[in-house]
């Protein structure tokens, strides 16, 4: 069996993974690029970034090994939330998603020496009206500065906050481990 990386410094990754059942370690190298082009939108921007994440790790691989990275947005109105640097980005990120419809992507790319494989997968979701002193409880006592879209939907925020989800829960996670799973046995991992 090949040894599986996982190259992320997340810890929702490294628990969902942990999930399959299947021994894996981590690695990350600091210091990765993500920008990424300006032309790119949705789920093509998780997916070019967890390919050059990629490209940066695969000198270093040997034949045994096999790598996951993977990039996670929130998308709404045509931009991407990435991850809040300071407490009034956090809460102006919750506002644009309050009462309304976002998507989540998250891109995944698998690689060995030999071979690569990349997809997306794109999750709905829906949050309900979320008051000014909701969003400041929740980004004070969760504190989502390493969060996509400044929240994580398996906390307080997605308890009360999310009314409807239409796709992959664990994509909005950050980590879509069903289409994982699937790519893992196309490259004869088995459990």
């Amino acid at each position: 069996m090949k040894q599986l990386i996982l190259a992320s410094n997340s810890p929702r990754r490294r628990e969902l993974l942990a999930g399959l059942g299947l021994p894996f370690e981590v690695c990350v190298l600091p210091g990765i690029d993500e920008s990424y082009p300006d032309t790119l939108q949705g789920g093509d921007i998780p997916l070019y970034i967890s390919r050059a994440k990629a490209d940066a790790y695969r000198p270093s691989l040997n034949g045994q090994q096999l790598l996951i990275t993977a990039d996670t947005i929130v998308w709404v109105d045509g931009q991407v939330l990435g991850k809040p640097h300071d407490f009034d980005e956090a809460c102006h990120m919750l506002q644009l998603l309050s009462g309304r419809t976002h998507q989540v992507y998250t891109g995944v790319t698998l690689t060995t020496t030999q071979r690569q494989h990349s997809f997306s997968c794109g999750t709905d979701v829906t949050f309900d009206q979320l008051t000014d002193e909701e969003i400041r409880h929740y980004v004070t006592h969760y504190r989502p500065y390493d969060k996509a879209g400044a929240y994580g939907v398996q906390e307080w925020i997605g308890f009360v906050g999310v009314t409807r989800l239409e796709g992959s829960y664990f994509n909005v996670m950050g980590l879509p481990v069903q289409r994982l799973y699937q790519a893992l046995k196309n490259f004869g991992v088995q459990i």
